[in-house]
């Protein structure tokens, strides 16, 4: 840690139970020349002291902490500052393409001749592994077991090079397999609200903040702990000691009152917060959550809406500290001591939220009255779009020739059963995701659904696979002592695994019967989850409708069967009486919740799971490492590679040049997600990755997923806008990862790519309105790179997408207000020239000549959307990994 020049005199000191604290004070920062920012909002107070913490008048200046005060005046800044946050948190499907590629740069510092060393976290990493489980088996006591099996079965080479990166880096941990999902790992358990640091003979107190290679990070803002998702590009950097450069946010905020109504829940909260903040667009600012109406929602609440701040869009979702947060920090089992602090820092620093507390000052804000939510769910295509329960039915109804085609209604014979399925059935209900497995009133309330559903004698539909994947083994434990798992086990809501399931795209085959019943009939086939993201293609290949849901409604959807079975007023099945049974009838009351709550999540379940977090199973422990600085590539692995970036790296980059005469292989209309673009989910032998695997004899039943081969460029690479609900414009009418070749025929996207870089041709993208939303997937811009993409012009872009793809060396362009590459008449078959690229700075006008197959050629102006002067180093280095490198091995 930098000592800090502390120009405004913030350094003070903290007395709590017999230990002094040394911090960094706003209000002694406020009294020597800050005015106003005990104002300020919670979250940009943590921003704040970041700054006062590390001035060092190069990185941080006094100019950058008196332009965080400016910011009450303006509310808003075009000042870059540059922040450091404490740690660092990775999943395995990010993580793992993180360490090969600090692997090799430890191989690139080596060939020039330098202490391979130098590459090594200087911030605390985590590594929590638990997005490779699949729901291969499911509906069975056995579910977890064989799932466990084929998970170490199918990740064998990824688990022994994440083993081998445990002990050959410093401050990096990992947890192993089978404990959790990583941000319901990092609120209950590493996560501490307040930072603690031993340096020179002090304690340094300081707030908790991290960035996470996962875009649902925002889920521990419920904590108080400011953090966001990055990629996996950006997140090597911080752990290599690089400041985090961003422009001062715009911070919005979201105002509460009142309360939720008796059986309404967190979700439905959420996904009406999602709609509204998606309404106003926060792209690229903090929201954070304040008024009375926070009195009433629990913590694990606050973390549902933290959680989703990607799919609302913002960079986080923040609450403050308050009572709830010392509450919850000490059921989850937290040392006292930390607790005591925690109280004790956030009141001396102002971050401590009171019912009286003043409304902090605001960019702007908008106001939701709790009592008005009712129950909803989400879809069939977007997190944002809000339907309320009652209304799904007739909603499905206008989706299915409005976003489907879908005129007709057959019904399909499934083979081997007596039964067929049509348009809207359901065939998955997965209790799935941290958005929700984090919140025990919600899993309770499902437990309590399938109760109340046992006792009348209804059953799951035969046609739905069901599972049930917690976000922590702690979820286990208190729906055991409820006796709850045993109802849950009884429809069909077997534990499958503790991991991040269906969510990503994990959610294994359908029973075959089921998948040749949808094929054959080209059913649109519904799924309901109680997840984050309902994107195309990314739950499963054979279901195109998919709804996001509390846990007690995915229950109650595996009940009825069919998203044209209004719930609210149809009967979900007939009881063992015969009579009708309604959602009505198994719906548990707010009451019977708490109380399970109250009576059955206890801190000596945190303590006891927790005790001995990094040390696994005995699978786990089976995995035999050898230690070394340098990892031992194995060529013929079909997991884990050298990836190419660092070969012939020099000490002095090469100057950037302009891009002529660049062919286009894509034209993309909006909201193309980085889903879309990344590699995700499974894949089949006849797409160019299939093919790679089959070369290399392996069967298709073990190609596992893309997320899964994530340390295989050669796999990704392939991947790369491959996804099978992707529409490339240049080929209308076309579903699939396709676009013209140098030829003008029709083939996938990688084999065009490939045709073009033999002939040294550039390529670029051209694409439309919230380019790259989605998780934080560094292989989206990784894949962009090595295929040869050099520039990618779209109308706007999401924010991590587009710090990732200057992180990989490709130029973002954005188009003038109005203008399109629909306005400019194009088709694809032009070529393109971007100019200036030499003289660049950050947010110029840059020059784009585009000359159509005919010989006519026009010019437009677009705008540069490197935002940074950092930004700008890491794109002349050809990327931020390679700017890193050189950094450390000139020091």
């Amino acid at each position: 840690m930098t000592t800090s020049l502390d120009s405004f005199k913030s350094k003070s000191t903290l007395t709590v139970a017999g230990k002094t604290y040394t911090y960094y004070s706003i209000a002694e920062a406020e009294k020597n020349g800050l005015d106003g920012v005990s104002r300020l909002p919670h979250s940009m107070k943590v921003v704040l002291e970041n700054l006062l913490r590390f001035e060092d008048g190069r990185t941080v200046t006094k100019d950058d902490i008196k332009a965080i005060a400016e910011w009450l005046k303006t509310r808003t800044s075009e000042h870059e500052i540059s922040y450091r946050p404490a740690r660092v948190l990775m999943q395995d499907f990010t993580g793992v393409p993180a360490v090969v590629d600090l692997a090799a740069m430890r191989d690139a510092t080596k060939k020039l001749g330098a202490d391979a060393q130098k590459i090594n976290p200087l911030v605390p990493v985590d590594l929590v592994i638990d997005h490779s489980v699949m729901v291969d088996s499911f509906g069975t006591p056995m579910s977890f077991n064989q799932n466990v099996e084929l998970e170490y079965e199918r990740n064998g080479e990824r688990y022994e090079f994440l083993r081998w990166g445990q002990k050959a880096f410093d401050n990096f941990r990992v947890v192993p397999p089978g404990t959790g999902i990583c941000h319901q790992v990092n609120l209950e358990y590493l996560a501490q609200t307040v930072w603690t640091r031993e340096e020179d003979g002090e304690t340094v107190a300081y707030p908790d903040t991290l960035v996470g290679t996962d875009s649902h990070t925002t889920m521990v803002n419920g904590l108080a702990v400011l953090g966001w998702g990055v990629g996996g590009i950006e997140a090597e950097a911080a752990m290599l000691g690089q400041p985090i450069t961003m422009l001062i946010p715009e911070v919005v905020g979201f105002k509460m009152t009142g309360r939720i109504n008796e059986g309404v829940t967190a979700t439905d909260l959420v996904l009406t917060v999602t709609e509204m903040l998606r309404k106003k667009g926060v792209v690229g600012k903090f929201v954070e959550f304040y008024g009375p109406g926070l009195d009433y929602l629990s913590l694990e609440d606050q973390a549902t809406i933290g959680n989703m701040a990607p799919e609302y869009g913002a960079t986080c979702g923040f609450f403050p500290v308050d009572a709830d947060t010392l509450k919850y920090l000490t059921t989850s089992g937290r040392d006292p001591a930390r607790v005591a602090l925690v109280e004790a820092y956030s009141k001396a620093q102002g971050m401590f939220r009171q019912t009286n507390s003043p409304d902090p000052v605001f960019t702007s804000t908008l106001e939701l009255d709790l009592s008005t939510v009712v129950p909803s769910i989400s879809g069939p295509k977007r997190p944002q779009d809000r339907i309320v329960l009652a209304e799904a039915k007739a909603k499905f109804a206008e989706a299915l020739p409005k976003e489907f085609g879908k005129t007709d209604d057959p019904k399909v014979e499934v083979e081997g059963e007596d039964f067929a399925i049509g348009h809207g059935d359901v065939v998955i209900a997965a209790i799935t995701s941290c958005t929700n497995t984090s919140n025990p009133s919600v899993l309770v309330a499902a437990g309590l659904v399938a109760r109340k559903a046992r006792e009348l004698g209804l059953d799951s539909k035969p046609w739905v696979k069901t599972s049930l994947a917690p976000g922590s083994q702690v979820v286990t434990d208190y729906l055991t002592a409820a006796g709850l798992q045993d109802d849950l086990d009884a429809i069909g809501f077997n534990l499958v695994g503790y991991g991040c399931t269906t969510c990503i795209g994990n959610s294994g085959p359908l029973p075959p019967a089921i998948s040749k019943a949808v094929q054959t009939g080209d059913l649109v086939a519904a799924s309901v989850l109680s997840g984050n993201r309902n994107f195309e293609g990314r739950v499963n290949p054979d279901v195109k409708a998919n709804f996001l849901a509390s846990p007690p409604l995915v229950v109650a959807y595996a009940l009825a069967g069919s998203m044209k079975i209004d719930i609210t007023t149809e009967p979900l099945g007939t009881g063992k009486d015969g009579k009708p049974v309604y959602l009505k009838d198994i719906w548990p009351t707010n009451h019977e919740i708490a109380e399970i709550v109250r009576t059955h999540v206890t801190p000596e379940m945190f303590k006891g799971r927790y005790s001995d977090v990094f040390k696994g199973d005995e699978h786990w422990q089976g995995i035999a490492v050898d230690g070394g600085e340098t990892y031992g590539w194995n060529g013929s692995s079909t997991y884990v590679q050298n990836p190419p970036y660092f070969e012939d790296l020099e000490m002095e980059p090469k100057p950037v040049t302009d891009i002529e005469n660049a062919r286009v292989l894509a034209l993309f209309l909006d909201s193309i997600t980085t889903d879309h673009i990344s590699p995700a989910g499974s894949f089949k032998a006849a797409t160019p990755a299939g093919q790679y695997l089959t070369e290399r004899q392996v069967a298709p039943k073990d190609f596992n997923s893309y997320g899964a081969r994530r340390g295989n460029h050669e796999v990704m690479m392939r991947g790369t806008f491959a996804n099978i609900r992707i529409k490339n414009q240049m080929l209308p009418g076309v579903e699939g990862g396709f676009t013209k070749g140098p030829s003008g025929a029709q083939m996938p996207i990688y084999d065009a790519a490939m045709e073009y870089q033999k002939q040294g041709t550039p390529l670029v993208i051209f694409a439309g309105k919230e380019y790259g939303t989605g998780s934080s997937r560094d292989w989206a811009a990784k894949g962009t790179n090595l295929l040869g993409v050099r520039a990618v012009i779209a109308q706007s872009f999401e924010r991590i997408h587009r710090s990732n793809l200057v992180g990989m060396g490709v130029l973002p362009l954005q188009f003038a207000e109005g203008e399109s590459w629909q306005t400019l008449g194009l088709d694809g078959s032009e070529t393109v020239t971007i100019e200036g690229i030499e003289e660049l700075s950050p947010r110029a006008t840059v020059t784009v000549k585009i000359t159509g197959a005919d010989g006519t050629s026009r010019q437009i102006e677009t705008r540069c959307r490197i935002d940074t002067a950092n930004e700008l180093d890491y794109y002349r280095n050809g990327g931020i990994l390679h700017y890193v490198l050189r950094s450390l091995v000139a020091a």
